[in-house]
C-alpha cells in the first residue's frame, strides 16, 4: 500500500471539488488544443468584419453621409457604426462560446464531470471556460480593429483602447452567458439566446443614435449590455472622454463578476449535488 505522503496527489483528488482553485488555465490549455485543429472558425471572425465595413464603406455609407458623432462634430457613417460592429463581434464570439459549447460540453459530452474527478473544481470550469470566450472574443476583436486600420478609421490614439473595452465586452457576455446556458435543458431552447441577442445588436445604437427612439424606449436601451459596451468604443474611437464612461465600465464590470459567480453557483449546484 502507497502511503499518501508519498503520493500528495492522491490526497487532493478524493477531497471535494470545490476546495480547488487556480487549475483555470488548464480548462483553457484543452480548449487551444481542440481549436487549433480547427483554425476555420477563427477565420470567420476575419472574414466577417470586413465584409461589414465594406458593405458600409461601399455602399450604404455612401447613401446616409455623415452623421454627428460623440462630441457632435459630423463624421462618416462607417467610422459612426464601425466601433459598435467592433462591440458586436466581441459579444457575438463570447457568446457563442459560452452558450453552444458549453451547453454540448455540459449536457451530452460530460466533459465537466470528467474534469470534476480531477484537481478541477467548478470555479476553475467557470473561469476557464469564460476566459476562453474571452480569448475568443478577443481575436475577433484583433481581426476586426486591424480592418478597421487598414481603412483608415482610426483617427485618435484613444482607439487603442477598443480591444481592452473589447475584452471587457466580451467578459460581460460570455460570463453571464455561461451562467443562463446552465438553466437550458434542450438544444431548441437556444430561441432565447437568439432572442436576447439580435434584439441587443440591432437596437443598442449600433446604426442610429439613442436620440432618435422615445424617451421610454431609451431608458429599455439603455439596460442593454451592449450599449454600454458601444458607447464606450464609439467615445474612445472619436477621442471623446467623459465621467459617462466610468458608468458604462462599472455597468459592464458588474455584469461580468455576477456571470462569473452564477456560472460556478450553478456548476457546483448542478454537477456536485
Amino acid at each position: 500500500m502507497v502511503a499518501v505522503g508519498q503520493r500528495p496527489g492522491l490526497l487532493l483528488r478524493v477531497l471535494p471539488p470545490g476546495l480547488y482553485g487556480g487549475r483555470a488555465s488548464k480548462v483553457v490549455e484543452r480548449s487551444v488544443i481542440v481549436y487549433s485543429r480547427m483554425w476555420f472558425v477563427f477565420a470567420s471572425g476575419v472574414v466577417e468584419p470586413l465584409l461589414y465595413l465594406m458593405a458600409f464603406q461601399i455602399g450604404f455609407g455612401r447613401l446616409v453621409g455623415d452623421v454627428a458623432g460623440p462630441d457632435g462634430r459630423p463624421m462618416s457613417y462607417v467610422a459612426f457604426v464601425a466601433p459598435a460592429l467592433l462591440a458586436s463581434s466581441a459579444m457575438n464570439g463570447a457568446v457563442f462560446d459560452a452558450t453552444f459549447n458549453v451547453f454540448f460540453k455540459f449536457r451530452y459530452a460530460k466533459t465537466y464531470d470528467a474534469m470534476l474527478a480531477t484537481p478541477i473544481g467548478p470555479l476553475d470550469i467557470a473561469v476557464g471556460e469564460i476566459s476562453w470566450a474571452v480569448l475568443r472574443g478577443g481575436i475577433y476583436s484583433v481581426a476586426f480593429f486591424g480592418v478597421m486600420l487598414a481603412m483608415g478609421l482610426v483617427t485618435s490614439p484613444w482607439a487603442l483602447l477598443l480591444i481592452p473595452v473589447a475584452l471587457l465586452v466580451a467578459f460581460a457576455f460570455a460570463a453571464i452567458g455561461m451562467t443562463l446556458v446552465t438553466f437550458l435543458k434542450s438544444p431548441s431552447q437556444f430561441d432565447f439566446i437568439q432572442l436576447a441577442v439580435v434584439p441587443m445588436f440591432l437596437f443598442s445604437t449600433t446604426f442610429y443614435p439613442l436620440s432618435v427612439y422615445p424617451e421610454p424606449v431609451r431608458v429599455l436601451v439603455q439596460c442593454f449590455p451592449l450599449y454600454h459596451g458601444i458607447e464606450l468604443m464609439r467615445d474612445f474611437s472619436a477621442g471623446v472622454l467623459n465621467l459617462a464612461m466610468i458608468g458604462h465600465f462599472a455597468y459592464l464590470g458588474a455584469l461580468a463578476a455576477i456571470g462569473v459567480y452564477g456560472a460556478y453557483r450553478r456548476i457546483s449546484r448542478l454537477l456536485l449535488r
